[in-house]
């Protein structure tokens, strides 16, 4: 039997590992997460609180859980707040990957870590698993950092780089761009939404088999995963509007230069 632990379990690419984890009979699964567990369904594994930006708490857990493998999901992720405080970026996805990678080094584990498309210019994409890195903000750098630390470790590792990732889970704590949009517009409030921007949306269903079978399959190096069909951000969002029958008239387009 896998033990397999998860970091940042109440969040929504966390929560759907943990989902379609939990039934396995062959594996062990541990879900961590800063605070308390907030996901609906509580049975299959068992829960940790874990701050991943405090080494001692990192180290505690992972030295007493002892797993396989590890699939470190936790990150900060919204783009404006990392620009907006550089520190707090740097220490939930740089310091952090230091004593994730730390800890599991002690332990022998497969880390699987989640990485971003953020870490490329967006010039010349489509990107392929070769495509060099030149981030143009501080969370797309940030994040570079992250993938550096993993890479130079003597860990057994797989990075898996995805696109905006959306989907609906238990108790989010934070939007993405499918529960900003259809909440925002709920409320009949009109939205700026750049229209010169086009990302590869991926479901995040999707992307937690990707990131079992990374572990499934003892996985290494890097891995760049994203759905099949290209969009407009403003395209996506007026299939949200369309989907939930709200108003795509409150949708504006606006440049992403502006």
């Amino acid at each position: 039997m896998k033990k397999i632990l998860v970091t940042g379990s109440n969040g929504l690419l966390g929560q759907k590992v943990v989902y379609k984890l939990k039934d396995r009979t062959d594996v062990e699964l541990v879900a961590t997460a800063r605070g308390e567990n907030r996901l609906l369904e509580q049975n299959g594994y068992t829960f940790h609180s874990l701050d991943i930006e405090s080494r001692e708490n990192v180290d505690a857990v992972i030295d007493q859980v002892k797993p396989d493998a590890i699939i470190h999901t936790a990150a900060m992720t919204q783009v404006d707040d990392c620009e907006l405080d550089h520190a707090a970026c740097d220490r939930a996805n740089v310091d952090a990957v230091h004593y994730i990678v730390d800890a599991a080094e002690r332990n022998n584990c497969h880390l699987v870590h989640i990485s971003t498309d953020f870490i490329f210019n967006g010039e010349e994409g489509p990107y392929d698993e070769e495509g060099v890195a030149d981030p143009l903000s501080y969370y797309g750098n940030a994040k570079w950092k992250g993938e550096l630390i993993v890479q130079n470790s003597k860990l057994k590792w797989a990075i898996l780089r995805t696109v905006l990732v959306y989907g609906i889970v238990d108790n989010m704590s934070r939007s993405n761009i499918v529960l900003w949009a259809k909440g925002a517009l709920e409320k009949g409030n009109p939205i700026n939404v750049v229209d010169d921007q086009f990302r590869s949306p991926t479901l995040a269903e999707d992307l937690a088999d990707g990131c079992i079978l990374a572990v499934d399959k003892s996985a290494t190096g890097i891995y760049n995963i994203s759905g099949k069909d290209q969009f407009s951000i403003i395209d996506l969002v007026r299939e949200v509007a369309d989907y939930y029958g709200l108003d795509k008239n409150l949708i504006k387009p606006v440049s992403s230069k502006t």
